[in-house]
């Protein structure tokens, strides 16, 4: 059962991997997750498409570099099932 520390931590992973790239691509990701989906980075965790479909139409083939980014960050924890899952989801 995914728990709300799961939600956080890939939250924080996807803003990091964003922040590297700078702060208007967090800005941009933002606005399109609202824009779209009507949600925001913390909702990507139960919605991973929304997050992946976002960074292709934002990125096209680079946005497999920040999904890499965001996996790194979270390796640490891939043992748990419901980060799994989500990094099955993006992948």
């Amino acid at each position: 059962m995914p728990s709300d520390n799961d939600k956080v931590l890939v939250s924080l992973a996807i803003e990091k991997a964003l922040l590297e790239l700078g702060i208007a691509s967090l800005e941009e990701v933002n606005n399109r997750l609202f824009d779209y989906y009507d949600c925001e980075i913390s909702d990507c965790f139960e919605k991973p498409e929304y997050l992946k479909k976002v960074l292709k139409d934002l990125y096209g083939n680079s946005y497999t570099v920040i999904l890499e980014s965001i996996k790194k960050y979270l390796e640490k924890f891939d043992y748990q099932i419901p980060i799994q899952t989500f990094l099955k989801a993006i992948s």
